[in-house]
């Protein structure tokens, strides 16, 4: 059975792979459900203000989308997940300066930035994932990575946030997807050395 098999003989695969998907989870989570308890209990906004803001950042998750489609076939969907992970790093820095902020401005832009961002993570990440696996268990071993990269990365991400907030300040949420996100860069490069063999 394919389960079997990937469980078997790809385990390098769906390891690292998980963690190469990771970050995308994470990223939304934060954007979506962490923001908005957020800016509702502690920055002052109502809940229909901020679900205003998220509609208008999911427009920029939209055109991040094809957008990185796009790049990622003209450039390799290594180099495009590789480099957003390093820029969603880098995003995690600023993390508290545009969110720990009653100004709506701020708020609005660092919304935009974080959807765009998980646009253009989310548009390569289905077909870099089978492409870590041989045909007789591609769908399987795809469907894996990103069901558990989705359980790892989003299932405790809205809760680790809110206890960093509470415990620490906002900008440790930031550190805590800048970790993420270099966990994500560090397999990238681990994962693609197994897929010359393919």
């Amino acid at each position: 059975m394919p389960l079997f098999t990937v469980f078997k003989l790809y385990q390098k695969e769906l390891f690292f792979g998980t963690l190469a998907a990771v970050t995308t989870f994470v990223l939304f989570y934060l954007m979506s459900v962490f923001t908005l308890s957020w800016a509702t209990t502690d920055l002052g906004f109502s809940r229909r203000d901020f679900l205003i803001i998220q509609l208008f950042s999911v427009l920029f998750f939209m055109i991040a989308i094809p957008v990185s489609a796009l790049l990622a076939d003209r450039f390799g969907r290594r180099l495009i997940l590789v480099t957003i992970s390093l820029l969603i790093a880098f995003f995690g820095l600023f993390f508290s300066f545009f969110f720990n902020s009653e100004s709506a401005s701020l708020v609005t832009v660092f919304s935009c930035l974080g959807m765009t961002l998980m646009g253009l993570t989310y548009g390569p990440l289905g077909t870099f994932l089978s492409e870590l696996f041989p045909t007789e268990v591609r769908y399987t071993g795809a469907s894996m990575t990103f069901n558990l990269a989705g359980i790892v990365g989003a299932a405790f991400a809205p809760m680790i946030a809110i206890w960093l907030a509470k415990n620490y300040g906002i900008a440790y949420v930031g550190f805590y997807l800048s970790g993420a996100a270099l966990f994500t860069f560090v397999s990238l490069l681990i994962i693609t050395k197994k897929t010359h063999q393919f």
